[in-house]
């Protein structure tokens, strides 16, 4: 007498998710657990452990000092897919072509001071090569990221760092047809290697970006470098601007800062579940304090130099610190 086999019933959902006993949501459903990567430790690419790319994600990845039992379960808090990021940076972006096609249409370049055309020249319009480190920083956190959804905030980031520098790019063009005398679109890479201005912002950004390690890369450029940003060269130089008669970049700063506001969400959540793992408190205080001296040079040199900016140094930093205390950090 033969038995028949039992027969299994379907999942009535994905089974990775099946723990939550609901029906999972469209975040859940295309976010999580997607890293093949991670399957196998020792063969990251399921191919020869031992060929370059496979030792760099061991290295860089497996073996990074910041550990966590479950990296899968990390979750966005706003929970973005790319669906509903394109829809919401649509309207970011129509709000942006908005304001530049309105004060395009009142002439608004026309009216700005010629002196303060040449404080865009030189403070302005070099922040694309910045702009464009934190897209780059923001890549390689996306593909070395121990989980999928931890890459996914990384990725929009990029996009976002991408925005920002072609809107710069933009006004850079636009500014140039009016003040054909002060450099725009021609010294901006002079600017960014030579100016005293600048210098602090490239040490710190070049550092950064050969910082291999996952979490390190990520503890310079979400937690150090783009907090110090946005503190000083998106906020200060919005606020001297507004001073200067310059109220368009002034609400273009605003509009990066709104961006930079869910990129501090995601990186603090990231933090504060790291921090649910012993030990990881003085690996993330250690990194930090490799970075912070770097970015307080950055913010005073770039700040002695923005003008109508009053205490633009000891803000920015204490802002930077206040984020810090925010995420979990506390006395860094």
């Amino acid at each position: 007498m033969t038995t028949q086999p039992d027969v299994l019933k379907p999942l009535k959902t994905w089974s990775h998710l099946a723990a939550r006993r609901r029906k999972p949501s469209e975040y859940e459903i295309v976010s999580t657990n997607l890293h093949y990567t991670t399957d196998n430790p020792h063969a990251p690419f399921e191919l020869d452990p031992n060929f370059e790319m496979a030792q760099w994600f061991k290295r860089h990845r497996n073996a990074s000092p910041l550990k966590h039992a479950d990296w899968n379960a990390f979750r966005d808090p706003d929970e973005l897919v790319y669906r509903t990021y394109n829809i919401l940076q649509d309207g970011q972006e129509t709000y942006v072509s908005g304001l530049l096609d309105q004060f395009s249409q009142r002439g608004h370049d026309s009216m700005l001071e010629h002196s303060w055309a040449g404080t865009l020249a030189r403070l302005y319009t070099p922040a694309r090569y910045l702009f464009h480190t934190l897209q780059m920083g923001s890549a390689y956190v996306t593909q070395m990221a121990p989980a999928s959804t931890i890459s996914n905030c990384a990725a929009y980031q990029t996009a976002d760092s991408l925005r920002w520098l072609t809107h710069t790019a933009y006004r850079t063009r636009e500014l140039s047809q009016i003040f054909s005398d002060v450099g725009f679109g021609t010294d901006e890479r002079r600017c960014w290697e030579q100016d005293p201005a600048w210098q602090g912002w490239r040490k710190l950004a070049e550092h950064a970006l050969v910082a291999w390690d996952w979490a390190e890369s990520f503890v310079a450029c979400s937690l150090v470098l783009k907090p110090a940003m946005e503190e000083v060269v998106l906020r200060g130089l919005g606020e001297a601007a507004r001073h200067n008669g310059d109220t368009l970049l002034g609400l273009l700063t605003d509009a990066q800062l709104a961006d930079a506001q869910r990129h501090r969400r995601w990186a603090g959540a990231l933090v504060r579940m790291a921090l649910e793992t012993p030990g990881n408190r003085d690996v993330l205080a250690g990194s930090i304090s490799r970075w912070a001296g770097l970015a307080d040079d950055a913010i005073a040199a770039y700040g002695a130099a923005l003008p109508d900016a009053p205490n633009t140094k000891a803000r920015a930093c204490a802002a930077v610190r206040d984020f810090w205390d925010i995420i979990g950090l506390a006395g860094l």
